[in-house]
Parts: structure tokens; sequence; C-alpha cells
């Protein structure tokens, strides 16, 4: 009786077990983020779900908790000296989110990168960007710990080491006019976009963590304003672009010298930052226009969104 009974009891909980997954909540795949004028330039994740959002417009710095819509403010302007906020990135193993803080406007902090932990905002460290015209646009860490930032307008990619106390420089080339987005393919493969030139380029790192040269890769279609990517795989990246699309590249052909790319979301608007977790790859309208272009600069952007679809497998 016993046996018949434990049976029956293993036989309901299936059930139970198979009905639920058949009602259980379909993924989120759309969030409004709440305010105006919140202009966010970049997005991040961790594995557990939750996304961060970084806003140029409002200084801070936004997450989202894993499967929910609303996003709460984590790390409020001025935080750590905190200004205009571009490019942020969840370093999980290192247990810091990295955060580029620009001094846009001559006030408040000089411009650097900036260390907050990854659990609690709280700031850690900051790393100010050499010279007087520095962009920190956005952010990518190696497997060893060296996070590696972008400096849009000296044409150079800075790394910091774990420990060290100074940026150090990774490569400057004319090839990097306009170094936007940045991901590692493989432990020693850099890869680096240009916004201003719509350009694809790899950085191959010696043992010092410093690029042997810049490559210049073969698009298999245009690009228009490639901004924020991450990292999906060995070589294969996620990718936004500014035209309003979010794509996947993978590289083949002779010296991986050739970046497939294939569009998986697109009739977006102004669309600066990806990012995946837990399957889904997620993209922003940053609606940067409205604060570039003279002829928007006055007019209402509206709602600010984040977009998902499921991520493919190949």
């Amino acid at each position: 009786m016993t046996h018949q009974f434990h049976k029956y009891a293993l036989g309901v909980s299936t059930l139970i077990l198979i009905v639920a997954g058949a009602y259980a909540a379909p993924p989120v795949t759309e969030i409004v983020l709440p305010g105006k004028g919140i202009f966010p330039e970049s997005i991040t994740s961790t594995s557990d779900g939750t996304l961060i959002v970084g806003s140029l417009g409002h200084g801070n710095v936004s997450r989202i908790a894993p499967g929910k819509t609303a996003a709460e403010e984590w790390i409020k302007p001025g935080t750590g000296g905190l200004n205009g906020v571009l490019g942020v990135f969840a370093d999980e193993k290192g247990k810091n989110l990295w955060v580029c803080s620009n001094n846009l406007e001559n006030k408040g902090e000089a411009t650097s990168v900036k260390a907050f932990d990854l659990k609690t905002g709280a700031p850690k460290g900051t790393y100010p960007l050499p010279g007087d015209n520095a962009l920190c646009n956005d952010i990518a860490t190696a497997a060893n710990g060296t996070t590696y930032i972008t400096d849009t307008r000296q044409n150079s990619v800075l790394m910091l080491k774990p420990g060290s106390k100074s940026l150090e420089m990774v490569a400057k080339d004319p090839l990097l006019a306009g170094a936007d987005g940045l991901a590692f393919g493989d432990k020693n493969i850099l890869y680096v976009n240009s916004v201003s030139a719509n350009k694809l380029l790899r950085l191959d790192l010696g043992p010092d963590g410093k690029s042997k040269g810049v490559i210049e890769l073969k698009l298999s279609r245009p690009i228009d304003r490639p901004d924020g990517m991450r990292a999906i795989g060995k070589n294969r990246l996620l990718l936004a672009e500014n035209s309003g699309k979010m794509s996947i590249v993978t590289f083949e052909g002779p010296g991986m010298q050739n970046a497939v790319i294939k569009t998986i979301k697109e009739g977006l608007e102004s669309t600066p930052g990806v990012t995946a977790t837990r399957g889904m790859a997620w993209i922003v309208e940053g609606k940067l226009n409205y604060r570039n272009d003279p002829a928007l600069k006055d007019k209402d952007p509206g709602t600010f969104k984040m977009f998902a679809v499921p991520l493919p497998k190949n």
C-alpha cells in the first residue's frame, strides 16, 4: 500500500509540474524605462538575469530585477564623483560594476572609469583617463581581470591591470578613430568598433596585455554607427547599431578576418547598447539623436524602452 501511495504521489507531482510549465509566464521582452530625459547609452547584465542601465541624461545607474519590468535607481548621480554616464559593464568574476564617467559639461570630476561594488553599488575606485579631451565610452574585462576601456576622442584603448592605480595605453592608432564598443572574442583577441568610421577592428594582445597590431575586418554588410558590443561565446558577439539594429557577429575565413553580421532585431530608434542574459538578447533605445541633432534637441523623445529577443544558439 505504501509503495502504491508513493507511486501515486509521484505521478500527481509530475502532472502538477507539467501543468505549471504549460502555464509558465512568458519571458519579458519589453521594458519601459521610467522618467523623462533618461537617454540610456549602455546596458549590461548579470547571469541571474539582472539588467543594469546607465543613464546619460540623469547621470545615474538603475537596475531591473530578474523577470521584472520596473527599473529602480541603484547608483545615484554624484556617487563617488559619478558624472555623465556612458558605458556600463558588469564583471561578475571581479565583483565590479565598471562605469564610464565623463566630464561632458566641464562640471564635476574629470573623465574616468569607475568601479562600484556589483552587489551593493558602493564606490570602489576611480581611474582618470589621460589627456584633456578624453571620452570614456565602453568597457570589457579580460579573463585575467584586466579591464579595457575605449577613449573615443583620442583614438585609443586603455587598460587597468588588477591592483594597478592607473591606466596604461593598449593601442593608439588612426584606425581607432571613433573607438566605441569593445568585447573579447578569445582571451588574446579584443574586438573594437568605430562609431564614426563604421568599422570593426581586431586587436591581437601580447602577454603584457598590449596590442601587437590593429586589423580592420571585412564586413558581410555595411554597419551604421556601431556602438555597444557584448561577447556571447568564443569569437561571437552581440552588436548594437545606432540605426536601430541588433545583430550577431561571427568570424570566419583566412585569419578569421571576415565578420559575418546577422540582424536579429531592427526597426528601433537610436540603439546604442546591448547585453545578453538567460538566453535573451537585449537592446536599448537611447534616442541620443534628440541630444545631438540641433533639429531634434528641443523636441520630446517620448518614452525610452528596452527590447529582447531569444538569443539564437548558432
